[in-house]
């Protein structure tokens, strides 16, 4: 089976410090998630605003409590009051259950359906794409980056709305109870407001870096853990662990590049309000000796001030989730703003029924994305319904990239297929997935049931079905595991063995009686008993399916009614350079004897068919 060539990562793309991204601009973008909870939004922003006007009215009744009955001496006038406090209190606490209540419903609304867009959107996104994509990089996006935006949807852009609007509110307040003090509360802000701009840029960019990093250290994880037995059986835990903590300290560092901005961020926020807190007390005690200030006045504006202390030092934290957040909305839009290359057509058409399997390759092309040479090149080939047909070849020459077009895994770049006399990219793909079925040399089997993995193609397949797929696959062994049919696998199948799996997914592939049947070398790791079990039944499966087989051994080669032989894969590309029977190709074409005299089985074949040969042109010289 061929590798595909290495194709560049981006993994890391380079941030430009690009001033417009202050605004937000990728968080934004997510608005149609946000429309369906909006109702729910407000109500949120309310409750928080509501709770935070409740606490600023405390302080307003402090002041009438000490200017007026506590300055006159009237305890009867203290209890109404008393009581209003009270009350505003438990309003307060009320407003908080709501907006948490509120928070926990449009937060995880908001989380689930970002989340479910990009799932969708990767399963429509072609093989290349994931050819190209680390799949830690993936991971971490649906993961971690989409929580970072749920936290800031549920509680950093709520706060930043109700710090806002209360430092607005709450200093309006202050500059009517004393115009001085209050002017110099909003002119101490400006500075504030420029600083934290800047260092926001900053934060920005090294939160982006962290999460790239991040997306780096969860794929060397998932590679690792795919890979444990290959790393046990060479002893090289070692080598994978230093691999692991280089990119764990580069994570750490920078983290730590993060915390220390963070911190500079939330220690200046933290000084200003406490500096200008303590101007502010010098003034005010001034004014209340000189008597231009009442002392009740001087607590209420003191009182309103504190209640500014918490959201100007939460500002800078709240910035800082809001970059994080704008950072991952980043990295979720670069995968949703992948259009895809292979999608259904917008006028779509179904193959007609009158030719049911017919393939066809018109002078097909093939190279990979970011590669000059091509893998494939004027490749033409017509495949009648109900024939098998194998590819032979040198290793590189294309066989299973050939495979891998007529299900739309990847698109030419040449030419084009047809399936029934349509060219695929104007069927449905659901339509040429069903008429095409699948099974490869690696086997991809999932961490669930052996139902579920079986029938993954045909979900209403009957239980007849299922039992024939699996005789003809020679896979009944599935009926001996504990739980049978209802035994789950494990991940990547691995309570399987090789051959195992590989039966389990020819089963797969043959359970729907699929019009063409592509098998990429599928029994590579199956015995020789089991292999000749297998290909008998599959000789019954291929009498009425048409067949496309890349075949490496004896016995596969023999399932196919024609064998085309691919050249070498040469600065343009591999294309045909022959076409004809095992045994025809036997007897006119060295470099197809050459290939199979490379297993020893082999030899004996080819010596079995040259000498039916000899023995028929001596049977023609006696006549």
């Amino acid at each position: 089976m061929e590798s595909t060539p290495a194709v560049p990562v981006p993994s890391k793309p380079k941030i430009p410090d690009d001033p417009g991204r202050g605004a937000f601009i990728s968080l934004r973008r997510l608005t149609p998630f946000i429309r369906p909870y909006r109702g729910q939004m407000v109500l949120m922003t309310l409750a928080a605003l509501g709770a935070t006007l409740v606490g600023v009215a405390v302080p307003l009744l402090t002041k009438n409590l000490i200017d007026g009955p506590i300055a006159h001496h009237d305890k009867a006038a203290l209890w109404p009051l008393g009581g209003l406090v009270l009350l505003f209190g438990i309003v307060e606490a009320t407003l908080f259950w709501l907006r948490r209540w509120f928070l926990q419903r449009a937060a995880l609304g908001i989380e689930t359906d970002i989340r479910n867009a990009f799932y969708r959107h990767l399963q429509k996104l072609p093989v290349a794409f994931h050819d190209s994509w680390q799949s830690g990089q993936l991971v971490s996006r649906v993961s971690g980056d989409i929580s970072s935006i749920r936290r800031f949807f549920g509680f950093a852009l709520i706060f930043l709305v109700v710090n806002s609007a209360t430092f607005l509110l709450v200093g309006g307040a202050l500059v009517v109870i004393h115009p001085v003090m209050g002017l110099i509360i909003y002119a101490a802000s400006v500075p504030l407001i420029v600083y934290g701009r800047v260092v926001d840029r900053r934060y920005h960019r090294q939160s982006r870096a962290a999460q790239d990093q991040a997306g780096d250290v969860a794929t060397l994880v998932e590679e690792s853990a795919l890979g444990i037995r290959a790393i046990k059986a060479f002893g090289r835990q070692g080598l994978v662990f230093g691999r692991f903590d280089d990119r764990a300290r580069q994570l750490r560092t920078l983290e730590l590049r993060k915390i220390r901005t963070l911190s500079e961020l939330w220690a200046v926020f933290a000084l200003q309000p406490q500096t200008v807190l303590s101007l502010c007390v010098l003034i005010g005690a001034y004014a209340v000796s000189s008597g231009a200030l009442s002392l009740g006045t001087l607590v209420a504006f003191i009182s309103l001030y504190l209640t500014l202390l918490w959201p100007i030092e939460s500002m800078a934290w709240l910035m800082a989730q809001s970059q994080e957040a704008n950072s991952a909305a980043e990295r979720i839009w670069e995968v949703l703003d992948t259009v895809p290359a292979i999608a259904d057509p917008e006028d779509t058409r179904n193959a007609g029924d009158d030719r049911r399997g017919e393939l066809v390759f018109e002078n097909v092309g093939f190279r990979y994305p970011n590669s000059a040479k091509p893998i494939v090149s004027g490749f033409d080939l017509r495949v009648a319904p109900g024939e098998t047909v194998a590819l032979v070849g040198p290793t590189g020459c294309g066989k299973t990239t050939l495979t891998a077009l007529v299900p739309r895994l990847y698109d030419p770049t040449e030419g084009r297929v047809l399936v029934d006399g349509v060219d695929i990219r104007e069927l449905p793909l659901t339509e040429l997935r069903r008429k095409v079925a699948c099974a490869f040399e690696d086997p991809t089997l999932f961490s669930a049931s052996v139902r579920e993995n079986l029938t993954m193609g045909v979900p209403d397949a009957t239980g007849e079905q299922i039992d024939e797929a699996l005789a003809v696959a020679q896979a009944e062994f599935v009926h001996d595991l504990p739980w049978g049919l209802d035994t789950r696998v494990g991940e990547q199948g691995l309570t399987l063995s090789g051959g195992q799996r590989q039966r389990v997914a020819l089963a797969r592939a043959v359970l729907g009686r699929p019009s063409i049947l592509v098998l990429d070398d599928p029994l590579s790791a199956l015995d020789i008993h089991t292999e000749g079990k297998v290909e008998q039944a599959l000789h019954s499966v291929l009498r009425g399916t048409t067949g496309l087989v890349v075949a490496h051994r004896p016995s596969t080669v023999l399932l196919a009614d024609r064998v085309v032989l691919l050249s070498p894969a040469g600065p343009d590309g591999a294309t045909i350079a022959a076409v004809g029977t095992h045994q025809e190709l036997l007897r006119t074409c060295p470099a197809y004897r050459d290939i199979l005299s490379q297993t020893s089985d082999l030899v004996d074949a080819a010596d079995e068919a040259e000498a039916e040969a000899a023995e028929g042109e001596l049977v023609e010289v006696t006549r």
